[in-house]
Parts: structure tokens; sequence; C-alpha cells
């Protein structure tokens, strides 16, 4: 099937077979999980232990191309993202609106700022302005460690970035700026955990 942005540009999604994943440097009980599953199994401990409502959001497609090979069977092959997409996820935790983006990176040394999007950045500091939460949690997959980036030194080091400076955020930064999250079995990313800490401060 082939999907495409709203300027046309071909969608190519990266391959994520068992080889690949094979590779990673996970703990036992989270090895071969993506960091979208972790947050997924998270958000759905935290549903039944009714802590929190937070969904990943749907990607809203426009399906322009159907085969049909059979009476009971439809093919999309084309279709095309409607709008740019915001964040990942979103929801509502203790009456307070949470919204998030998560990004893995095989960088052990820092986060390259590409692997976020203008229009993301602007929806973030929309949330920041209507008083709800917004970060970035971020995965550092090759030495399993996982960071709660507040959206305000996320922003700047995107300011610094636009103004010419780096084009990535060190991995010291998170250090100094972030909140780290353990892993464990269940859930396996406890980052509202990382959200008080954050709020605390």
């Amino acid at each position: 099937m082939e999907i495409n942005y709203p300027n046309g540009k071909i969608y190519t999604p990266k391959k994520n077979n068992s080889e690949n994943r094979s590779k990673k440097d996970y703990s036992y009980s989270n090895r071969g999980k993506t960091l979208e599953d972790e947050i997924n199994e998270t958000n759905d401990y935290y549903m039944q232990k009714g802590t929190a409502v937070i969904h990943k959001k749907p990607v809203p497609i426009q399906v322009v191309k159907v085969e049909y090979p059979s009476r009971s069977a439809a093919v999309i092959k084309e279709a095309y993202y409607r709008t740019a997409s915001t964040t990942d996820f979103n929801g509502v935790w203790k009456g307070l609106h949470v919204d998030f983006e998560a990004k893995e990176t095989k960088n052990k040394t820092s986060f390259p700022l590409k692997n976020i999007h203008a229009h993301q950045i602007d929806h973030m500091r929309l949330v920041t302005e209507q008083k709800g939460i917004t970060f970035l949690i971020v995965r550092f997959s090759l030495i399993n460690r996982y960071f709660i980036l507040p959206f305000k030194p996320l922003q700047d080091a995107w300011n610094v970035m636009c103004n010419g400076g780096k084009k990535s955020i060190p991995f010291d930064f998170f250090e100094q700026h972030a909140f780290e999250i353990v892993p464990g079995a269940y859930p396996p990313i406890d980052y509202l955990q990382g959200v008080t800490r954050m709020l605390s401060e």
C-alpha cells in the first residue's frame, strides 16, 4: 500500500524486523518491544488501575485507491495523510490534560532534533499556553535509558537549532534537564512517576 503526505511525498516506513530488534540492548522483560509498545502497555495498566486515560492518537488517512481481489477482501493501495500529525499521545490524568511525543534513538551521545517537526513544537507550545502538561519521552535504545524532557528545555534546544546552533540535544543535557524513567516489567515504563517529579520542580 502506498501512503502519501499532504504534500504528495511518498511515505516510506522504517523496516522493523526481528533481526533489527534482536540487536537492541533492552532489559529482558522489554526486549524486542518498541517504545510505542511499552507506552501502550503502560497506558493499559493506567486504565486498569484507574490512574489515567491516555491513548495513542489515530492518524487521519484519506483512502484514494482500493482494490478488491475477491468479494470478501479489500486492499488499500494508495492513501494520503489528511493533516500533519501533532503529538503521539494525549489524555487526562488527575484532571490535567497530558500531551506528549515519544521518540527513540540509537545514538548514544545525543538526540537528533530532526526527529521533531516544527508543527509539533507549535502544538506543544499551544498546549502549554492552555495549562496542559506536554513533554517528550526519549529512549536511548542502545543503552536502554529513558527520559522525560519537559517542553521548556526542548523548546530552548529547538530555538538554538533554529538560530544556527546545534541540531541535536547532547545526552548530558538530558541528565541535567530531564527526568529519567527506570523501566520495569509491568508497567514497562511508569512515565507518570517522572511527570510527578517534573511537576514538583
